[in-house]
């Protein structure tokens, strides 16, 4: 099995904030410094934005698949409907005016 190099990089975040967590619980970490206080923000910040992002992201197609799922078919799916009746139409018309002609209008679809 290979591992990608995201599931690499999440690895390490999570590790990054075990690593801070225990290092806080062990005393080994001064939370309560200037600027290791500042570095703990920033990273925790970092992490809070991109799971953000991906969790928008995540909602926004939830939410516009509800959207478009609920309604019958799309303005273009209309279209594209309208469009195959009226070619069959045609077709029809066009095989009458062959019998009319005595002529092979040619294979039917």
């Amino acid at each position: 099995m290979k591992i990608s190099r995201w599931t690499l990089v999440w690895l390490f975040v999570v590790g990054l904030l075990i690593s801070i967590e225990v290092g806080i619980v062990t005393g080994r970490i001064n939370p309560f410094d200037v600027v290791t206080f500042f570095f703990i923000m920033v990273s925790a910040l970092v992490v809070i934005a991109v799971l953000a992002i991906i969790g928008a992201t995540f909602v926004g197609i939830y939410i516009s698949h509800r959207i478009l799922a609920a309604r019958d078919f799309t303005p273009f799916e209309q279209e594209m409907l309208k469009m195959s009746e009226e070619v069959k139409r045609l077709s029809e018309r066009v095989a009458e005016v062959a019998k009319v002609l005595g002529t092979n209008p040619g294979p039917k679809h």
